[in-house]
């Protein structure tokens, strides 16, 4: 089976020595609790002075501190993957995948793999038509720090989860009832649930992944799902991570526009990312809103900008206050079909913010154009990107803080979305509560 065409690639997983502390080597995604340095700091203080996945990646909470504190935090981080590689702390597997399954606060079982995908198969730029495609859009402001990171890194760690659109179960769960080797069985810190893992390495197993996503790949059998004529085929799909997939991306284009020779760079290790496959059909797998916080904004002039912003678009928009979250909630059942309904807190106001006749389809993409030009008028405005009705409500609670609450998208809209129409506006959607997102466990070396 030709693993190229599928841009796919056998790993050689780094995972740590027997002995480690595996409730303190995995942490979670970086991207998570940006707002909230306490979690962090409770990690931290978990973690102590044990191996840790902590010491590795650059958790975006520290992001806006100063210059110096930032080069030294990569600087420690290159030096700490570095250790690990000379210290014997990482090992290295023999050739083959990771069959996954976390159990989580919220599902009894969500099912993946651990594989390593082409990087010259994807284009996240708007538009693309790659085998790997980018469902939202790159923000591509936000690569320069994750560039940063991994430019002078030795080792990966994924975050990153890429979803396949798989009805009948073909792929992954069928290496459920195989005899394979276990590699952990340990309980998450922070409620994150519970992680087991085995190694996918007998050449017969891996040629059945592959037979399985080529028969996913089949053009006839894309035509005919998706409904379209000559659209080229789409087999994977970024769903979680999809800035650093873009990171990888974009250090892989780096090494070729440097080189006299890329096609001698055809072999190199960056031109590769690890990723964890999840079945868009698994039960366990869940599509939850992003909603959006602002900080540093005065609510009462910021509803009066919608008001300007969306009445110039010739879809004029209502900023109401009302007496509490009930009343929010049936006003939000009882707007219209042509109107965008979004519950909003300010302090210890309610409100709903409903446009009429709105451009977008979706109702993310209807607030993200009013918030990207606010934005753009009020330099000291910040915004954040939170997961969970309850964080949305804690946060927005505060002084001179907006919080915007979003509906989810239906997951099994998503391919044939993507496919049709493109990418969805940044920040569509989320696979999980924060809690769910993907730990830090396996690496593998990129130099």
């Amino acid at each position: 089976m030709d693993l190229n065409a599928l841009a796919l690639q056998v790993p050689k997983i780094l995972l740590p020595k027997n002995d480690a502390d595996l409730a303190r080597w995995a942490v979670i995604a970086c991207d998570q609790y940006t707002s909230e340095p306490d979690y962090w700091e409770e990690v931290d203080r978990m973690v102590g002075d044990r191996p840790s996945t902590l010491r590795l990646v650059f958790p975006e909470v520290f992001l806006e501190e100063g210059e110096s504190e930032t080069q030294a935090r990569i600087s420690s981080i290159n030096q700490s993957m570095d250790d690990y590689l000379a210290d014997g702390t990482l090992q290295q597997l023999e050739p083959g995948f990771v069959l996954v399954d976390r159990k989580t606060a919220h599902a009894p079982s969500r099912k993946g793999l651990v594989v390593a995908l082409d990087l010259e198969e994807y284009d996240y730029r708007p538009g693309a038509s790659t085998l790997i495609r980018a469902t939202e859009g790159t923000i591509v402001d936000r690569l320069p720090p994750r560039i940063r990171v991994r430019e002078q890194a030795s080792i990966e760690l994924p975050h990153i989860m890429v979803l396949l659109d798989d009805p009948e179960c073909t792929v992954i769960e069928p290496l459920f009832e195989q005899d394979l080797a276990q590699l952990y069985d340990f309980e998450l810190m922070q409620n994150g649930g519970h992680l087991r893992g085995w190694h996918v390495a007998d050449p017969g197993q891996i040629d059945q992944v592959a037979e399985r996503l080529a028969q996913l790949a089949e053009p006839a059998r894309f035509r005919e799902r998706y409904q379209v004529d000559d659209e080229k085929v789409m087999l994977y799909a970024m769903g979680d991570g999809n800035h650093s997939f873009a990171t990888a991306k974009a250090i892989w284009e780096n090494l070729k526009a440097e080189t006299d020779d890329p096609a001698a760079l055809m072999d190199h290790p960056a031109r590769y990312a690890l990723v964890e496959l999840v079945n868009l059909h698994d039960p366990g797998l869940e599509f939850e809103a992003i909603h959006r916080v602002m900080f540093d904004v005065a609510a009462d002039e910021m509803a009066a900008s919608a008001e300007r912003f969306f009445a110039a678009a010739g879809t004029p928009c209502t900023w109401a206050w009302l007496p509490d979250a009930a009343a929010v909630a049936a006003a939000c059942e009882a707007a219209g079909s042509k109107m965008h309904a979004i519950p909003l807190i300010a302090g210890d106001r309610r409100g709903l913010l409903t446009v009429d006749n709105p451009t977008f389809t979706l109702v993310v993409a209807t607030l993200q154009s009013f918030l990207d030009e606010y934005m753009r008028k009020h330099a000291a405005a910040r915004i954040d990107y939170i997961h969970g009705d309850d964080t949305v409500t804690r946060l927005g609670g505060g002084r001179n803080v907006v919080g915007f609450y979003l509906p989810a998208i239906s997951k099994h809209d998503l391919f044939r979305t993507i496919v049709r129409d493109g990418a969805l506006p940044r920040k569509t959607f989320s696979m999980g509560e924060a809690d769910e997102k993907r730990f830090y466990l396996e690496a593998r070396r990129i130099t």
